[in-house]
């Protein structure tokens, strides 16, 4: 199975990044556009894994226990890893040091299993798209032009997820398969 943990989004800033995908769709039309209800908050990729290993990550994600919620701005927009060969077209994040420290705290829970640690800093950010060809995008980086600071939404995190993907032609679909803490 093909597996992540993530914090789930809010509807309301599910639809107002919907919003800003259509307005910039017509500019970038060689993007794949995440659809809006598979915009996720993403701690850790697990990528394909044996159920028994889904059964042991469970078991260590539970181990994380509580921890105090806190809130997360979504602002601006960027690519990854720049604009001049963009891959990743994303919604940023403002958030606390605790968002950071609950992804070592997942990171941490899920090494022992034999899952890879990340060989790169933490980077919160939502995708709103993906380039199949790197390659600067001028119309997008025009529309986007003085809008490092615009305000998407907040959202408060006190829990996250495990969850499963499926790839498909018209794109991933996700279900959720634990809820961390769990009460």
């Amino acid at each position: 199975m093909r597996a992540f943990i993530a914090i789930e989004l809010p509807e309301e800033l599910r639809q107002r990044l919907a919003q800003e995908q259509s307005r910039f769709r017509a500019v970038a039309a060689d993007a794949r556009w995440t659809r809006p209800e598979g915009i996720h908050l993403t701690l850790k990729f697990l990528g394909e894994i044996p159920d028994e290993q889904v059964e042991q990550g469970r078991k260590s994600l539970d181990e994380i226990g509580r921890f105090e919620p806190f809130t997360v701005h979504a602002k601006g927009f960027g690519f990854f890893p720049d604009a001049r060969r963009p891959q990743v077209f994303w919604a940023g994040l403002d958030a606390p040091p605790e968002l950071a420290q609950l992804a070592a705290r997942v990171e941490s829970a899920l090494t022992p299993l034999g899952f890879r640690p990340e060989n790169r800093a933490f980077s919160p950010h939502l995708t709103l798209a993906r380039f199949k060809v790197p390659r600067p995008q001028p119309k997008l980086q025009e529309l986007l032009a003085g809008q490092d600071d615009v305000i998407l939404g907040d959202f408060e995190v006190s829990e996250f997820f495990l969850w499963e993907s499926k790839l498909a032609a018209q794109g991933a679909t996700y279900r959720k398969m634990a809820r961390f803490p769990r009460d």
